[in-house]
């Protein structure tokens, strides 16, 4: 009687190294990503000669309308929520529609004072 001699199989790929280097990749992105969260409005910044600015954690966005935004906080409730921010003796930055009309920024500035926002930053973009 002849028997036939089994085939060998072929051992599997191991999965396991190339699963390794998927988390490895995944947890490096994830470090170095930069976690902001979104702009509440599209803003584009006026143009100055200086376009460096200090960076600050308390921004106030202002579109050309004129609404203001900060934080979670939208329209009318937004200098309430300026008013009892974490970090009232940091300079507040103000990112501005360059298409809005400065008085808008002007009218903004005094009811800023009032509540005890004393230092303010005008974002502008390098030209």
């Amino acid at each position: 009687m002849q028997f036939t001699t089994p085939r060998r199989r072929r051992a599997p790929e191991p999965i396991v190294p190339m699963i390794n280097v998927v988390f490895l990749l995944l947890i490096f992105f994830l470090m170095s990503a930069q976690i902001a969260p979104p702009a509440p409005f599209d803003v584009t910044l006026p143009k100055s000669a200086d376009g460096d600015h200090a960076a600050s954690t308390d921004t106030l966005y202002m579109d050309a309308k004129g609404r203001l935004a900060f934080n979670e906080a939208r329209g009318d409730a937004v200098l309430d929520a300026l008013a009892a921010r974490a970090t009232p003796d940091e300079a507040l930055q103000i990112r501005a529609e360059a298409r809005m009309e400065a008085r808008a920024l002007a009218r903004l500035l005094p009811q800023l004072a009032a509540r005890g926002i004393a230092q303010v930053e005008i974002v502008t973009g390098a030209k």
